[in-house]
């Protein structure tokens, strides 16, 4: 019997992982992207566990080492370049890491490996999109974006948050499966040399008006930078996602005047163009397939950058879902147990993600306790200054999600690295 033929589409974390395990198991697999090649933009990332263990098991994890920003730590600052707090990477190699943790990327090398280990045995096609998709019997007959025409035994959407896949398998009239949390982050690159005594470390300055200005570097050369605002929906949602110049306009009244080194990025901004808007949303939905249609990463269950969850959730959820496809499909390539893998994979992930996912709604995460005003500015950083004096581990029990309790990572027979990978 012909081995599985699955159709991915998304070149992201999620599709190029799910890719490498399905490949190194002899199925037939097609990753389509709907960029003209490889996306190798976006700023900062970082993994946690259990997705440092899923690299581990790929073989891959000295070739992320190599690629790994030594980012230092984290501090809180004031208008004035006053720092009141700082959290330090957390380099033990034991326990929850930090907001910092001891494997942060620039998104390109991370899509870049993943990519070169397995487009040997991954077919990809860029510049295309599924423009319909039909179950029929045990098969999806998919047409592209190009007109031409296909027949898949799984098709899986790795397509992010706005997934086109998602829209697809969902019935007509469904309810929206993205939840806003009324949160707009800019993201950009500003040329800025490396200054004697610089460390390597993040830096936040809280704003009123519910803003924040976050900047961090991954060369000496260049820092990253992130303005982030909890704002109402009208003021964003006349602009078209992608509109950069709108966004941009955006961004610029709101930040004006918020103090620190602010308006200097924003004259910085003005000229990028590697801006990117990200409107934070999660998305929940009851099941993650239908029939033998699928979704996995932030198509699936995008838990926001709020976590620190997001590629981690990606890559592990990739993971097994591919366990679980090799588990049920066989050896053999029987294609019967597709739905039976299908619900094994939500039956063994939900429950991590549905403690990532926990309590994320517009007023219960932080975004919505973000201060407006100068004194709430002041008591915030007070706070925060308690918090580093005493070591005191916020980031883990108030904001991020890596501390997933009574869940661990399955194995899976055939996925196990070793001479010949």
């Amino acid at each position: 019997m012909a081995n599985l033929k699955v159709l991915i589409c998304g070149a992201g974390m999620g599709g190029q992982a799910l890719g490498f395990w399905l490949s190194k198991m002899n199925f037939d697999v097609t990753v389509i992207e709907r960029f003209p090649a490889l996306r190798t933009t976006g700023l900062q990332l970082d993994i946690r566990q259990p997705a440092i263990e899923v690299i581990r098991r790929m073989g891959l994890e000295e070739a992320f080492r190599a690629k790994t920003i030594q980012e230092q730590g984290l501090e809180f600052v004031d208008g004035s370049g006053k720092r009141w707090a700082y959290f330090p990477a957390n380099r033990t190699g034991t326990g929850l890491q930090g907001f910092t943790t001891d494997y942060e990327f620039m998104r390109k090398d991370l899509c870049q490996i993943l990519h070169d280990s397995s487009k040997d045995r991954v077919k990809y096609v860029f510049g295309t999109t599924i423009k319909t998709l039909e179950q029929q019997g045990g098969a999806v007959n998919v047409t592209f974006s190009d007109g031409k025409t296909d027949q898949f035994d799984l098709v899986v959407g790795a397509d992010g948050q706005g997934s086109h896949t998602r829209r697809a398998m969902l019935q007509p009239g469904a309810e929206d499966s993205v939840h806003s949390l009324g949160v707009y982050i800019a993201y950009f690159t500003v040329h800025r040399p490396l200054q004697k005594g610089e460390e390597y470390n993040g830096t936040i300055y809280v704003g009123t008006g519910r803003r924040l200005v976050f900047i961090r570097r991954h060369e000496d050369s260049t820092i990253q930078a992130y303005l982030m605002v909890k704002a109402r929906p009208e003021q964003m949602n006349h602009i078209r996602k992608g509109d950069v110049e709108k966004e941009k306009e955006f961004f610029a009244k709101t930040f004006k005047g918020a103090g620190w080194i602010t308006d200097e990025l924003l004259d910085e901004m003005a000229a990028t163009d590697d801006f990117y808007c990200e409107r934070l949303g999660v998305v929940k939905l009851d099941a993650w397939s239908n029939g033998r249609v699928a979704l996995v990463g932030d198509a699936a269950y995008c838990p926001t950058a709020s976590t620190g969850m997001g590629t981690t959730s990606s890559l592990v959820g990739a993971y097994v879902l591919a366990g679980e496809l090799g588990k049920h499909c066989g050896s053999s390539g029987t294609k019967m147990g597709v739905e039976y893998a299908l619900k094994a994979y939500e039956e063994k992930f939900r429950p991590f993600m549905a403690q990532v996912q926990d309590g994320i709604t517009e007023d219960q995460v932080f975004w919505g306790k973000i201060p407006s005003s100068s004194f709430g500015v002041l008591l915030a950083n007070i706070i925060l200054w308690l918090v580093a004096l005493f070591r005191l581990d916020l980031m883990n029990k108030w904001i991020l999600r890596e501390d997933v309790r009574n869940w661990s990572l399955p194995s899976y027979d055939r996925m196990v690295y070793g001479t010949g990978w």
